[in-house]
């Protein structure tokens, strides 16, 4: 399955149905009056929540959607069929806006919801309705109205507990292949992951919670460098992340400014995000073996940070109370309202994709090649 997380598509709400002009004409029955009736409304467009899906990739395939027109009013003071509603079903964690004015329309993020995005024209009136005392065969009608017509782009946040942070090979892919069934790619170069992963991580029958492997960020992901950048945007309904810091980095750099840099990258792209709630996780332990404790504390005590972990994915040390901390950590926050922060996140997210988005604008227009950001990847996401 190809995994899309932005699409363009066009809606066009029915037009409301014209009202009718006419006259009673019966046999016996001597100058009839009017009996021309009103017209249907047009048919409005919704985008329903759909949890089965995960991906927009079908939206490139149909981008245009058209509901049904209303039918005009008749004679004998019958009006027009309304035009049937369209329901579009989108994934869980779409955001909606206007792609010609930017404006946020709104999200659709639970199963069934539903979200109003182009209105139906409203019906014309039928001669019926002007008639009086002093205008016994009105000859006026108005048309029914055109339904809105829209340009909306779609985005897509992965929904998941805790998101994963760090540079490339910092051990996100193989702590998430540790701990869930998910299988992303795992080698020893950097980029190795090129799309979100997604892994179900089970406590026990009664609880479980999504975790989020993003690609890795470098130095100038906020400029646009790297390919992390393209899916920052699905940790913003993230409750929790982990910063992980490779111990040995296979190129010689220091653990510390590793560690700043992506706080650094992290501050850029959005106060909201980094802002979150995060911890610190030291990785590959098993390469220093009993030194690594000792190293990790000298690292956090460097950075002033007293809380930390400390695991090796590859030898299973110290995932298992990781995992279990989050579960803990998680059902603490259950109770706690994230309303007003999510809006606040939501909002620099809307602002730094609009950015991105007018910067590939100008390139276009100077004849610039302009780079695809929406390339087709594919996603996992296992049970």
């Amino acid at each position: 399955m190809k995994f899309v997380d932005e699409a363009s598509i066009k809606v066009e709400a029915g037009n409301g149905g014209n009202g009718c002009l006419s006259f009673r004409r019966e046999k016996y029955i001597e100058k009839g009056g009017p009996d021309g009736g009103d017209g249907g409304d047009g048919g409005s467009i919704y985008l329903v929540g759909d949890a089965a899906l995960n991906t927009l990739v079908d939206f490139r395939f149909q981008p245009n959607y058209r509901a049904e027109k209303g039918e005009h009013g008749k004679g004998s003071d019958r009006t027009g069929a309304k035009g049937e509603d369209m329901y579009i079903r989108v994934p869980c964690g779409t955001s909606i806006f206007d792609d010609e004015t930017d404006a946020y329309l709104g999200d659709v993020n639970e199963e069934g919801e539903t979200l109003l995005v182009a209105s139906g024209g409203k019906h014309g009136l039928g001669n019926t309705r002007f008639k009086s005392s002093t205008n016994r065969a009105p000859r006026q009608t108005t048309p029914g109205a055109p339904g809105e017509v829209r340009n909306l782009r779609l985005e897509l946040k992965l929904l998941a507990d805790v998101g994963l942070l760090g540079l490339p090979n910092a051990g996100k892919s193989t702590l998430i292949s540790v701990v869930s069934a998910a299988k992303p790619k795992i080698a020893d170069y950097p980029f190795t992951t090129l799309v979100p992963n997604l892994g179900v991580v089970r406590i026990d029958h009664n609880r479980s919670f999504v975790i989020a492997d993003i690609p890795g960020l470098i130095e100038g992901a906020a400029d646009g460098a790297g390919l992390g950048v393209q899916f920052l945007k699905h940790l913003s309904r993230t409750r929790v992340l982990l910063h992980l810091i490779d111990l040995v980095p296979v190129d010689g750099t220091d653990p510390a400014e590793n560690f700043k840099t992506i706080e650094s990258e992290l501050g850029r792209y959005s106060e909201g995000i980094a802002e979150k709630p995060r911890w610190l996780v030291f990785t590959k332990s098993d390469l220093l073996g009993a030194d690594a404790a000792t190293k990790a504390a000298e690292i956090a005590s460097g950075l002033g940070i007293k809380n930390y972990f400390c695991i090796s994915s590859v030898a299973s040390e110290g995932t298992d109370a990781l995992m279990a901390e989050i579960s803990a950590y998680l059902q603490e926050l259950e109770e706690q309202d994230e309303a007003g922060q999510n809006e606040k996140i939501r909002q620099e997210v809307h602002e730094f994709s609009l950015q991105k988005r007018l910067e590939r604008r100008r390139k276009r227009q100077q004849g610039a090649e302009e780079d695809d950001d929406d390339f087709d990847v594919t996603v996992h996401y296992e049970p």
